[in-house]
């Protein structure tokens, strides 16, 4: 059992389970889940590769908490402050504003019931005590069940230390692995030595298993004899439990052939998991060549060296945290480490540029996807260009050609961090920097920030066209018309976009951007009275989308046209219009899509006859919104549907029901919420509600969105891009 996962599944939120044989370690499992029983803050510990996350997993998937078990992996996790995005990303949650990713986990934990599996943070042991501290401080439904070689050392801590297998639990683990191979093992002293010998490691009896193929039990019992004498002078006593699994790790590299070894040492420069296309570019030259990867590869799955794992992506490898470090050391003695990096930066700059042309293509989900999976890999890739003396254009090349991961995928909060970093360092290529500072300007518009976009859209304009740069100069004129939209400056918005429309025809720019910017011209048109002038741009742009396969901008184009739709009387067809943006929308986990999709499906129902389901739509819809920024970005231009259907809602129902509707709705998660707009109420919405009393309110007669009924606020969010 040693700490590594192979053919997990999700169970009960996102903890993956083991589907390999469990071997041994009854008490342990008792001792842990009693823990876990008592204890808010439990941490198992103990040496790599002793079983720890295995163990941890099995003993979380018997906890049955009211909102699951979620698991993070920090061991990819280079930087401290990464360690609240990695569990935000692990929970799954999206966040648009400027608040500190550990206020966002308070805002989801409060009131939830759940358990958190924090694997592997030994690396990063003050950021981690430091944030599990907080949480468990303010969010009194959380519990935490952490696994590293060594405890957080915070108030509550309850340790529960791993020690090895005993010698029959690792002669049981050693048949099994061997099983696995086909072979059969008897009854063998020789097996029984060797699990001693190893001191009864999960991953290093595991080792010494997968050289059952060549080797004998009795051949491996003598060369691992070997091994140690001469690590310890010949006194096989004197070798201590901790370097064993090192000695078991160096005798199993020392039996590897040449290539093996170089693979080996060369996979320790990925951040994770990796695919095998990336091994093949990164890993091969300087006596490896490329159409020999997948075979030294599938010789050190054998070997346990490497792991495999099927994922939403397809097939990724992975080497445990204790053999990358082995593999690193001895790639860094070769004197090989900083070209690998450099072709690891290199293969991940290919990536990032692949998938922003991928974006407006058919592919955008798979790409949306495949960022999700590389993300460990394309931080460190940015780690790498931000700190190297001369990869300040790399970097914001990199950051900037991910405007779809920040903008588009709903990690904002991130993309801003790198943004920041590229954009403060000197370039000389003024190109890399122009996109780094409109992709940082979009990004500050969807968080509400207005002052920073201002800046930095500003600067962006000023340089574009110090440099001559026509490119750079429709980008930051479109960004700043965005910015003009959301503030309520509409009149300004339209000029701006216009003028970027005409500047992104001229230069011959088509993608995602230019129809979002097109869709925004739409929505200025309608805000202003010219309906029809919406709706064929909006048609245009839905055409062009169905052209190219593309889906994130087309979603806010179905959103201006359900609008029509409904305007004109025809709820049933903005319905659908409706449902067909959300599900997008979800699926890029673009928050903004949603919550304005959910909004506007509240009138579509309240105008089909159903208050009370309008009314929980619109509580669903209000909590999201603290995730998103400013409700319906404080401009009455956006408010006014919202209004409406709160005061029909409110007419038909009185106050009492409309509240106990809101309320409901408040409750529901953003997955329960999208749900429920998408497929209704699981029952009739009206009869677990109270009778109508108190005043009713008369409903508006009508929408006229054009004519704000009060001033817009100076700061919201981005309406799209």
């Amino acid at each position: 059992m040693c700490d590594h996962q192979s053919g997990s599944t999700p169970v009960n939120g996102n903890l993956p389970l083991e589907l390999t044989a469990f071997v041994g370690r009854a008490a342990e499992l008792s001792t842990l889940t009693r823990a876990l029983g008592t204890a808010r803050l439990v941490t198992v510990t103990g040496g790599g590769g002793i079983g720890k996350s295995r163990l941890a997993a099995r003993a979380a998937a018997r906890s049955v908490p009211r909102d699951g078990v979620w698991r993070v992996e920090l061991a990819p996790v280079r930087d401290p402050e990464f360690v609240d995005f990695a569990v935000v990303e692990a929970l799954g949650l999206t966040d648009h504003t400027t608040r500190a990713p550990c206020e966002t986990l308070l805002a989801h934990l409060a009131g939830r019931e759940l358990l958190l599996l924090v694997d592997g943070f030994e690396h990063l042991v003050d950021a981690c005590a430091s944030l599990v501290t907080e949480l468990l401080g303010r969010a009194p439904g959380l519990r935490v069940l952490a696994v590293g070689r060594r405890p957080l050392e915070v108030a509550g801590e309850c340790v529960v230390p791993l020690g090895p297998l005993d010698v029959d639990e690792a002669v049981q683990l050693f048949a099994d692995r061997a099983a696995r191979q086909g072979i059969a093992l008897r009854d063998d002293p020789d097996v029984r030595e060797l699990c001693r010998r190893l001191d009864g490691i999960p991953l290093a009896v595991e080792l010494a298993a997968g050289r059952l193929r060549a080797l004998s039990p009795g051949q491996l019992l003598e060369r691992l004899d070997d091994r140690f004498a001469l690590l310890t002078g010949g006194s096989r006593d004197a070798l201590p439990r901790h370097r064993t699994l090192r000695t078991a790790i160096g005798w199993s590299h020392e039996l590897c052939t040449c290539e093996e070894r170089l693979l080996w040492s060369r996979l320790s420069v990925f951040a994770g998991r990796f695919d095998l296309e990336a091994a093949e570019y990164v890993c091969s030259g300087n006596g490896l060549h490329s159409n020999d990867v997948l075979a030294v590869l599938t010789e050190l799955l054998a070997q346990s060296v490497v792991t495999r794992e099927e994922t939403a992506t397809g097939v990724r490898y992975r080497m445990l945290d204790t053999v990358r470090a082995y593999g690193a050391d001895w790639l860094e003695a070769t004197g090989d480490a900083a070209r690998l990096r450099r072709r690891h930066r290199d293969w991940y700059m290919g990536l990032a540029t692949s998938c922003e042309l991928d974006w407006f293509s058919p592919r955008q989900r798979e790409v949306a996807a495949r960022v999700a999976a590389e993300l460990p890999n394309l931080r460190l890739a940015l780690e790498n260009c931000l700190t190297e003396p001369d990869g300040a254009r790399l970097g914001q090349y990199l950051a900037g050609s991910l405007w779809f991961c920040w903008v588009g995928c709903g990690r904002l909060a991130e993309g801003r961090h790198w943004l920041e970093q590229a954009v403060r360092l000197e370039s000389e290529h003024e190109q890399s920097r122009l996109k780094a500072l409109w992709v940082l300007g979009s990004v500050a518009i969807l968080q509400g920030d207005a002052a920073t976009a201002t800046a930095a859209l500003e600067e962006c304009r000023e340089a574009a066209e110090r440099v001559a740069s026509a490119t750079g100069t429709a980008y930051a004129e479109h960004r700043t018309g965005c910015l003009a939209l959301v503030t309520g400056d509409m009149a300004r918005a339209e000029t701006l976009l216009r003028s970027a429309l005409a500047r992104y025809q001229d230069i011959g720019e088509l993608n995602s951007n230019v129809l979002m910017a097109q869709v925004e011209l739409a929505m200025t048109r309608a805000v202003q009275g010219d309906l029809p002038d919406a709706v064929r741009l909006c048609e245009d742009v839905r055409q062009v989308c169905d052209d190219h396969g593309e889906r994130w901008a087309r979603g806010y184009a179905l959103y201006v046209l359900a609008y029509a739709a409904w305007s004109g009387g025809d709820p049933a067809r903005a319905r659908e219009l409706l449902c067909d943006c959300l599900s997008g929308a979800h699926a890029f986990h673009d928050l903004l899509g949603s919550v304005l999709s959910i909004e506007l499906l509240a009138l579509v129902t309240a105008t089909e006859g159903d208050p009370a389901e309008a009314a929980v739509l619109q509580g669903a819809a209000g909590a999201l919104w603290p995730s998103v920024g400013l409700p319906l970005f404080g401009s009455a231009h956006y408010n006014a549907p919202h209004e409406l259907c709160e005061a029909m809602a409110r007419e038909q129902l009185g106050d009492e029901r409309y509240e106990e509707s809101l309320r409901q709705g408040a409750r529901l998660d953003r997955e329960a919420a999208v749900d429920r707009a998408l497929n209704g109420a699981p029952e009739p919405s009206l009869e677990a509600l109270p009778a109508p009393r108190g005043p009713v309110r008369r409903a508006v007669a009508s929408l006229d969105m054009h004519e704000p009924a009060a001033s817009p606020t100076r700061k919201g969010g981005e309406t799209a891009g």
